[in-house]
């Protein structure tokens, strides 16, 4: 039974191991190795602890294994617009239904409650799956910015 809980500093190795697996098997199809590994250089364990100090970021997770991740937070500082961050399943569990599982433990937030907009910078990866969470183009814009999200 996958199980969610926020996240705590002791977790910070384990998600950093996720996301760099995650973005090596799962991402690949859409970014380059060197893209990739750039991403993963920045995505480690300490940023992963302040990450959290800035949102509500959550876990989950299949006995005492980290699965998945996801985080909320305020949208450049705002208190009516929030972003969601860092929705990634492991590889394995990826079309469980975990993805759908952290989005709606992010949609019961209280900051997502208390949001007018939510903005994702989604990866090209996950393109479909937050269509098909109903997520849309902000302002209707298709086009990949320059960080290529």
């Amino acid at each position: 039974m996958i199980k969610a809980r926020k996240f705590v500093a002791g977790d910070a190795t384990a998600v950093a191991q996720l996301v760099a697996t995650t973005l090596r098997t799962t991402n690949r199809k859409d970014y380059s190795a060197a893209y990739i590994e750039h991403d993963i250089q920045q995505m480690d364990a300490a940023f992963f602890k302040q990450k959290a100090q800035q949102t509500h970021f959550y876990v989950f997770t299949d006995a005492a294994r980290i699965i998945g991740t996801g985080a909320i937070g305020s949208y450049w500082g705002s208190q009516t617009e929030y972003s969601l961050f860092d929705i990634f399943v492991h590889s394995e569990y990826q079309g469980h239904g975990i993805g759908s599982q952290i989005i709606a433990t992010l949609e019961a937030d209280d900051y997502f409650q208390q949001a007018t907009r939510v903005e994702i910078p989604a990866s090209i990866t996950a393109l479909g799956f937050y269509q098909k969470m109903g997520y849309q183009f902000k302002a209707g814009v298709a086009e990949v910015d320059a960080e290529q999200l």
